[in-house]
């Protein structure tokens, strides 16, 4: 191919294209004007998303990423460009999401100097990103790029941040074009350690598959199905496991662990054999048997520091899980096991279910009624997000985001716009009073490029998880927990230009659900609901702290 000689800004964008980004988000600064000179220029080829704030972008391309399962693309400034993306950053490290944070520093002759708005970025998210670059030579920029985006899909997925002086995107070297890169090559399961599995699964007679968040991002929903087709097991999740099955498969339990179903958590806990699929075995989702007793575990993981990290386990399967639950499948008996249906139809459940008052169940047999199988669902983090978990019905992979790990309050706007410029589809927010507060001025954003996402927002006058644990186990002490603040949410939202609703009855917020979700213009529902809402099971093994 013929060489070029570019700056580095525009080997920055040209890399991009290469590796066929198409969406950008972001915020210019003094650092970066040389690469948004080159965005600017190249606006026929890549788009650009201007956000209200450098962690909506950070989220923006987390939601990006969640729902196409590419890498999502960030860029901000030096300084506090830079460090206004580590939460967005931390936030896809802890849950695995691919993405490349691009950020600009200060010469190169400054480092060092205290020099205006300039920050060791690369030192600040060494701990939260799988690894990051600080470019010296512009020489080595385009394979930097195309490496970050090699790290960043390759087996456990995560960010990757390069850093790049502003001498280094002025200075100009050649440039030879190349294509998408391709993760580096998965590790596969060696056969004895296949057989030692399916050892297991054919002595099972009460077998139970659970799915995390690895699953869902690998897609690879119909092979865990096929499997427990064959083995005759049933499916429950972590919350990050969410969408990976659909909601409505007969085998599909539900989320387990604290705030999990019933049935998905009995069947963990009364299981011989617990298959766990791109999951890490979370302290929130695993409880912990009274009698002392455990299943025996098989734990199928991308990362090997994930095997028998919180949980001891018979078999540890690391490396491709889509290879090595094929080859499971292929390899086990086919099973049935009558005594273990009769045991989980036994478990029953609450469902979602519509009355006069606003409840979170009212509230989602309203949304589940209305939306379609190709609806994002978004949450920000609290109560809202575990009721959600607990009653939302997802029928299609990829059709679900939210902050796991990090628990990220305020994520979910910026998530929602990503995720509806990355969907084209409907794309449902549903957030709290005191999350949303936290990230509002995106709603700038959404209005800016008239995105048609709904916006639910669970009014409750209060951080409700956070109050729920003070009533329960700190004598109901609401220490900063009720906000008492005076925001008027609608005419807020009128303000920033979407239209708006306040709704107290469920027959107000179905009326106002199905025009917002059938229409084409951003809309904000505030639903008050009753302070003393809970979200319940609540199943911890020590009650003192959360």
């Amino acid at each position: 191919m013929e060489t070029r000689w570019l700056t580095g800004s525009q080997i920055v964008i040209e890399t991009l294209i290469e590796q066929g980004v198409t969406d950008v988000f972001g915020y210019p600064g003094g650092q970066v004007l040389s690469i948004y000179d080159e965005l600017y220029k190249a606006s026929d080829r890549i788009n650009h998303y201007l956000t209200a704030h450098e962690q909506g972008a950070a989220h923006a391309a987390d939601g990006y990423s969640r729902v196409t399962g590419k890498v999502g693309v960030v860029i901000a400034t030096s300084g506090p460009g830079a460090t206004n993306l580590v939460t967005g950053i931390a936030t896809a490290m802890l849950d695995s999401i691919p993405m490349v944070a691009i950020t600009g520093n200060v010469p190169t002759t400054q480092i060092g100097t205290d020099s205006f708005q300039e920050i060791n970025i690369t030192g600040v998210t060494m701990p939260i990103t799988k690894h990051n670059y600080f470019v010296t030579d512009v020489n080595e920029l385009s394979d930097i790029l195309r490496e970050a985006f090699k790290i960043a899909k390759s087996g456990r997925p995560g960010p990757v941040l390069v850093d790049i002086p502003k001498d280094v995107q002025l200075a100009v070297a050649p440039f030879v074009p190349r294509g998408v890169v391709e993760p580096y090559p998965k590790e596969l399961v060696d056969e004895a350690t296949i057989h030692e599995a399916v050892k297991l699964i054919n002595q099972s007679k009460k077998p139970y598959i659970y799915v995390g968040g690895g699953a869902a991002g690998a897609g690879i929903g119909k092979d865990i199905i096929e499997l427990a087709e064959r083995t005759d097991a049933y499916i429950g999740c972590s919350f990050m496991g969410l969408s990976a099955i659909p909601h409505s498969h007969p085998r599909f339990l539900g989320m387990q662990g604290m705030h999990g179903k019933y049935s998905s958590s009995l069947a963990s806990k009364n299981a011989d054999l617990l298959i766990g699929v791109g999951v890490r075995f979370s302290d929130r989702s695993t409880g912990v048997r009274s009698d002392g007793t455990r299943p025996a575990i098989i734990q199928l993981d991308a990362d090997l520091a994930e095997i028998n990290k919180n949980v001891k386990v018979d078999v540890g399967l690391v490396g491709d899980i889509a290879h090595s639950l094929k080859r499971i499948t292929e390899c086990c008996k086919k099973q049935s096991h009558k005594q273990w249906h009769s045991v989980i139809e036994g478990y029953t459940e609450d469902k979602a279910v519509i009355d006069e008052k606003l409840t979170p169940q009212s509230i989602f047999g309203i949304i589940n009624a209305a939306k379609d199988d190709d609806t994002v669902v978004v949450t920000d983090v609290g109560q809202h997000q575990m009721w959600t978990a607990q009653y939302i019905s997802l029928e299609k992979e990829r059709r679900f985001a939210s902050s796991g790990g990090l628990g990220t309050m305020g994520y979910g706007l910026g998530a929602a716009i990503g995720a509806r410029i990355a969907s084209g589809s409907k794309t449902l927010l549903i957030t709290g009073d005191g999350s949303f507060g936290m990230n509002l001025t995106e709603l700038a954003t959404v209005v800016s490029y008239g995105l048609p996402i709904v916006i639910v927002l669970f009014n409750n006058g209060s951080l409700g998880m956070v109050r729920q644990w003070q009533g329960m186990y700190y004598g109901g002490r609401y220490s900063n927990s009720e906000l008492n603040r005076k925001t008027d949410f609608v005419k807020l939202a009128e303000a920033f230009g979407l239209s708006a609703c306040r709704v107290a009855t469920a027959e107000e917020f179905k009326t106002a659900f199905e025009n917002a979700i059938n229409g084409d213009k951003p809309y904000l529902i505030d639903a008050v609901i009753d302070i003393e809402e809970k979200v319940l099971p609540i199943n911890t093994e020590d009650k003192k702290e959360v």
